[in-house]
């Protein structure tokens, strides 16, 4: 079968598959807090759909699967997909991104089916601050999740941190303290402007030199290395003598779009080759034909545009393509 390569010669081997647009959190920068819509649960793609799609895609090149949502781990018996995609030849890493409040309970199911790696959304470390980023969360939750994945084997553990100007930027050399003892592999990550571009996202948005700045006011001793496995976009580093790793993830001030590998399934069944822009092309129809489908998947490459321009709206500056207003949540993590 024809492998899955782009217009410019990227080959995608990789694809991030949201199993719904429900969270059991309202994070700032993810869904208002109210008035939210959700997609029906017919609407949203099975696990015999979604197995389906990756045995399609197996064969033309995909290697690595990620779930996400909304919060995947409100979807119930996730462990039952993990296992159906993990018996898919091809398939060769299967990993998870979760808000962990539930994994404490799920994490060992998760791992005995099939489950690789995992990271982990924590945007502060202090309670009440967790509380109103994600209107209500409880941080020792998640804390208990760590410690879950840890204690069943899943690694690396990676911690997902969107840095933002005047809320949590303070915690930089606390989120950093962690990897220094532990194996745990923190990632900053820019606040993209995701289905929504005001002027609230604007002023939030931080530039991740803070993060070296921070370093250097600590005194630390930097050194860059190769990340643990499974490594995206992030530029990775390490304190000296550290067990972990941080990492920074600059999607809006210095894209990585050059060397992008990924697709996307929404939990409707839209395939979305660039998480900016707003083509979406439904693959549920072509379920039972996998001869489509595969077409399908080839012709959302086919249009998939060389880079997103988050930079140009962070600016103001007119962008080439329409924008999604599809929420994080809609779209998947």
């Amino acid at each position: 079968m024809e492998m899955l390569q782009d217009s410019f010669g990227r080959i995608h081997d990789y694809i991030r598959i949201s199993v719904t647009d429900r969270c059991n959190l309202r994070c700032v920068y993810c869904m208002p807090e109210e008035g939210m819509e959700f997609a029906p649960h017919d609407q949203i793609m099975s696990y015999e759909e979604i197995a389906q799609v990756l045995k399609v895609l197996a064969p033309m090149g995909m290697r690595k699967v990620r779930l996400t949502g909304g919060e995947p781990l409100v979807r119930k018996d996730l462990h039952q997909l993990v296992s159906m995609i993990s018996a898919i030849d091809g398939i060769e890493d299967i990993a998870l991104t979760t808000n962990a409040l539930l994994l404490d309970k799920q994490a060992q199911a998760l791992k005995d089916a099939g489950l690789n790696r995992i990271n982990i959304s924590l945007d502060s470390l202090q309670a009440s601050r967790f509380s109103m980023i994600t209107r209500g969360g409880d941080v020792n939750k998640v804390l208990k999740g760590i410690e879950a994945a840890t204690a069943v084997g899943l690694a690396p553990i990676k911690l997902n941190v969107v840095l933002m100007k005047g809320i949590n930027d303070d915690e930089i050399k606390d989120f950093i303290a962690m990897t220094i003892d532990q194996p745990l592999h923190v990632r900053f990550i820019e606040y993209m402007p995701i289905g929504q571009a005001s002027d609230s996202w604007r002023k939030s948005y931080l530039p991740l030199e803070a993060v070296t700045d921070v370093c250097a006011e600590a005194g630390w001793t930097v050194e860059n290395t190769a990340g643990p496995a499974g490594n995206g976009p992030s530029r990775n580093m390490k304190i000296a003598g550290s067990q972990g790793t941080f990492g920074l993830i600059h999607p809006v001030s210095d894209h990585f779009c050059d060397n992008c590998n990924r697709l996307r399934l929404t939990a409707d069944g839209h395939i979305k080759a660039c998480l900016y822009w707003s083509d979406e092309y439904n693959v549920r129809r072509y379920v039972d034909d996998p001869d489509a489908m595969a077409a399908l998947f080839l012709k959302a490459l086919g249009t998939k545009p060389k880079n997103h321009e988050m930079a140009l709206a962070l600016e103001k500056k007119m962008q080439s393509h329409t924008p999604t207003v599809r929420r994080m949540s809609q779209i998947g993590g």
